[in-house]
């Protein structure tokens, strides 16, 4: 059995956050955060108004948990493969769900899939769109090279 499953009913997030050796560390300040991933305050801000992280407050400054830094990290990951933010969130809250994950391994395997399928689709297009930009550069240089051999 591998290893996420095993988590059992643990969430994936709490798998996430478990598994991620690279900081000892319980409690993040926004700016621990922000320099870390590479995000500006306000994206930071931007999340928790979404609902995507959610940090405790002592007075004016916010505390993240590895909790919120692991559904932090999910949903970068999600964004640079193309996830909307409601995506991002709609599977999020399905991990909260704690039913012993099957319901949220079904559905996230379902949205990879097809998010993969987009990708592909995406590759292709690019693939094709740099053919034909490459055959039209091509003929545009020829063109500009015949112009410059007559005005010699």
């Amino acid at each position: 059995m591998s290893e996420a499953l095993s988590v059992n009913n643990n969430d994936i997030v709490e798998a996430v956050a478990a598994k991620d050796q690279s900081t000892r560390k319980t409690h993040f300040t926004i700016g621990d955060l922000a320099k870390e991933f590479g995000v500006t305050l306000r994206t930071l801000r931007f999340y928790e108004d979404k609902g995507l992280i959610n940090p405790k407050r002592e007075g004016l400054n916010r505390i993240y948990t590895r909790r919120d830094r692991a559904r932090l990290k999910l949903v970068l990951m999600g964004k640079s493969v193309g996830f909307s933010l409601a995506e991002i969130r709609d599977m999020l809250d399905l991990y909260d769900l704690r039913d012993g994950q099957v319901t949220q391994l079904k559905v996230a395997l379902s949205k990879f899939n097809e998010q993969i399928d987009v990708l592909k689709k995406q590759r292709s297009d690019i693939d094709r769109a740099i053919e034909e930009l490459g055959r039209t550069v091509e003929i545009v240089g020829g063109m500009l090279k015949a112009k410059e051999g007559e005005e010699a």
